[in-house]
């Protein structure tokens, strides 16, 4: 297996910046499905999954959506990034781990060991309790040719609280930029790019440039497009001619305006496959531009 910086940057080449997110909201996985069952979140996730295929690189399944449901919504996550893998699409999990020790051991043996019944290409991380906490994934990593995705600026209107605090000349999000350094050149890959990738908002592409500037390798995982209202000029901000990461897209395709209502899955897959090619295309444009 080639290493996930090879693997996501072939794809973004094939396909462009998005990146589906797979988020079933409560309440809003349509009765088509089975509604917000855990049965119904895994038919939903897994056509999902069929809209997507051959159209984009990479899907972003939201683990807390599943979580919620106990052991059946787990079920359900692992067959949705099964079907995904099987599909031929790269799968980043959304779990935002980060934990010291056996149980940082834990949570990279469940996502980015070979095998594993929650197996993704990458997970997400928050470095808040330290680099230590980075270590066992950065190893999963470098043996299984996975990736992990580093929480440094986020979208969320929250993230000034502790982000942007000044730490001596420097807001923290760019100390966090700065010391991700070593291990970003530890999972550098013959492509050029690392497979350490960074949480940047498209909500602030200011913040963007800065953290490419300091960070030139990194791929970065940039949400907010759509729903949080970041365009998708912001949202390609801290890519380069197109490369160096991808731009997660959400509520935006999982519930388009015109799959409301839907009366067959025909009818809504038609919907959600418009909404993933009139994403795909603008972010495409935005990052050429």
């Amino acid at each position: 297996m080639s290493d996930f910086a090879s693997r996501l940057t072939d794809g973004v080449r094939r396909h462009g910046p998005l990146c589906v997110g797979i988020d079933p909201h409560p309440g809003m996985v349509p009765a088509l499905f089975g509604g917000d069952t855990a049965r119904g979140l895994e038919y939903w996730g897994r056509a999902l999954v069929e809209a997507a295929a051959g159209k984009v690189a990479v899907v972003k399944p939201q683990a807390g959506f599943f979580e919620r449901l106990g052991p059946g919504g787990m079920a359900a996550l692992a067959s949705v990034s099964r079907a995904a893998r099987e599909s031929g699409l790269l799968v980043l999990m959304d779990a935002k781990r980060g934990d010291i020790g056996s149980t940082a051991e834990g949570y990279a043996e469940a996502y980015l060991s070979r095998g594993a019944f929650f197996e993704s290409d990458a997970v997400t991380v928050n470095p808040y309790m330290g680099l230590d906490t980075l270590e066992p994934f950065a190893k999963r990593a470098e043996e299984n040719g996975k990736g992990i995705v580093v929480l440094v600026r986020t979208s969320n209107p929250g993230a000034v609280d502790f982000q942007m605090l000044d730490t001596g000349g420097q807001p923290l999000y760019m100390r966090v930029a700065e010391a991700l350094r070593p291990l970003t050149d530890r999972l550098m890959s013959p492509c050029g790019w690392s497979s350490l990738m960074m949480v940047v908002g498209a909500t602030a592409p200011e913040e963007a440039r800065r953290v490419r500037a300091a960070a030139p390798k990194a791929m970065f995982l940039v949400p907010g497009y759509g729903a949080q209202g970041a365009a998708a000029a912001e949202a390609c901000a801290g890519l380069i001619g197109g490369q160096g990461g991808i731009v997660s897209a959400s509520r935006l395709i999982n519930f388009p305006k015109a799959a409301e209502g839907a009366q067959t899955i025909d009818t809504w897959q038609a919907a959600v496959e418009a909404a993933i090619l009139s994403a795909r295309d603008e972010l495409r444009l935005a990052a050429r531009a």
